[in-house]
C-alpha cells in the first residue's frame, strides 16, 4: 500500500514546499522601492528576458490565426498603435514610453514609425539592460524615473504610451495627472492595465477575494481599479480633452497566460542554463499565472485600453 501511495505523498509535498515558498518570498507592495526591487530582481536573473525575448507584456492574437507567442508580444504594439491612432503622428514626434521595461516597445516605436522615444521605469536594472539592446543610431533613451512624479516639463511629448504599468501605481488620479501633464494640448495617449472589474457594482466572493489577494502580494501590485474607473479619471483629468475611449482586450490577450507557461515547456535548457535555481523560480510563478488565468477569463480581471488626446 505504501509503495502505492509514495508518488502521491511526493506530489503532496513537492506542492506543500512550493507553496511555503510562494508564500515566504511574496512580492507585497510596499512602496515605489519594492518594485523597483522585484524588477531589478527579474531583468538580473535574465529568466524573463530568456524565455519572453525583449517584451514583459502580454500578447495580442488575432481571432483568425495562430500566432508565436513573442510575435504576439510584437504584435500587440503595433494593433495598439493602430488602434489609438499614433501612426497618425508624424516620424520624429516625441514619445514618452511610462513602464518602458528593457526597452522593447520603445525599440518599435522608434524603428517602424520613426518616433523620437524617452522610456522611463523605475527599475536601474531595466534602464540598464535597455540601453545594452538598444543598436547605436535609434532615437531612444532610457531613464530611472518614478512615474509618479515624471521630471518633464509640461507638454514635452507628442504622445504618451504606457503599457502594463499602472497596477504597479499606488495613486492611479496622480499616475493619470502626471502622463496627461507632461502631453502637449492636442498630444495622444495609448495605454493599456490589467484592471478589475468594477468590484463596488459587483463585488467579489469569498474565493475571489483570495484570487485578488494573492494576484496583489505576489507581483508587487498595491490595487487595483476597474477600466470605467480609470477612463473617468483620465476624462476629468484637467489636461484632458475627455475623449477618452476604452476597450477590454481580454479577448485578444488571453492566450499570453498559457503561453507564458508552454514557453517554459518548450524551452527547458533555456531555464537550465541560468542555472539550477533558475528551475525553482520558474515553477515558482506558475500558481500566479494560473490564478492571472483564471481570474482573466472569468472576468474577475480586464485587459483594459485606453486612447485620447490631451
Amino acid at each position: 500500500m505504501f509503495e502505492l501511495l509514495f508518488p502521491f505523498f511526493l506530489i503532496v509535498l513537492f506542492f506543500l514546499v512550493l507553496t511555503i515558498i510562494w508564500r515566504i518570498n511574496a512580492r507585497k507592495y510596499i512602496s515605489s522601492g519594492t518594485v523597483a526591487s522585484a524588477y531589478d530582481a527579474w531583468t538580473q536573473d535574465k529568466l524573463l528576458e530568456r524565455l519572453w525575448g525583449e517584451h514583459i507584456h502580454l500578447g495580442f492574437y488575432p481571432s483568425e490565426k495562430n500566432i508565436d507567442f513573442r510575435k504576439a508580444k510584437v504584435q500587440f504594439v503595433h494593433e495598439l498603435v493602430k488602434w489609438s491612432a499614433l501612426e497618425n503622428l508624424p516620424q520624429g514626434s516625441r514619445i514618452l514610453d511610462v513602464g518602458c521595461g528593457i526597452g522593447g516597445s520603445s525599440r518599435i516605436l522608434a524603428e517602424y514609425y520613426g518616433f523620437n522615444v524617452t522610456g522611463i521605469t523605475i527599475s536601474p536594472a531595466q534602464v540598464k539592460r535597455a540601453r545594452e539592446l538598444t543598436p547605436d543610431g535609434l532615437n531612444c533613451n532610457f531613464q530611472v524615473m518614478d512615474a509618479l512624479d515624471l521630471k518633464f516639463e509640461d507638454g514635452s511629448f507628442d504622445a504618451v504610451w504606457s503599457v502594463e504599468a499602472g497596477a504597479h501605481m499606488n495613486d492611479k488620479t496622480r499616475f493619470a495627472d502626471e502622463m496627461l501633464r507632461i502631453l502637449r494640448p492636442g498630444g495622444y495617449f495609448a495605454l493599456a492595465d490589467w484592471n478589475s472589474r468594477d468590484l463596488a457594482a459587483y463585488p467579489p466572493s469569498f474565493f475571489e477575494k483570495l484570487v485578488l489577494k494573492q494576484l496583489l502580494e505576489q507581483w508587487v501590485h498595491p490595487s487595483f481599479i476597474s477600466i470605467n474607473e480609470f477612463s473617468n479619471i483620465l476624462r476629468t483629468n484637467e489636461n484632458s480633452s475627455g475623449r477618452v475611449i476604452s476597450e477590454n482586450w481580454n479577448s485578444y490577450t488571453n492566450p499570453s497566460w498559457y503561453d507564458s507557461i508552454i514557453e517554459g515547456i518548450r524551452r527547458p535548457f533555456t531555464i537550465l542554463s541560468l542555472g539550477p535555481f533558475a528551475l525553482v523560480k520558474s515553477i515558482r510563478e506558475i500558481p500566479t499565472i494560473l490564478l492571472m488565468n483564471w481570474a482573466f477569463r472569468s472576468g474577475l480581471m480586464e485587459f483594459g485600453v485606453y486612447k485620447g488626446r490631451g
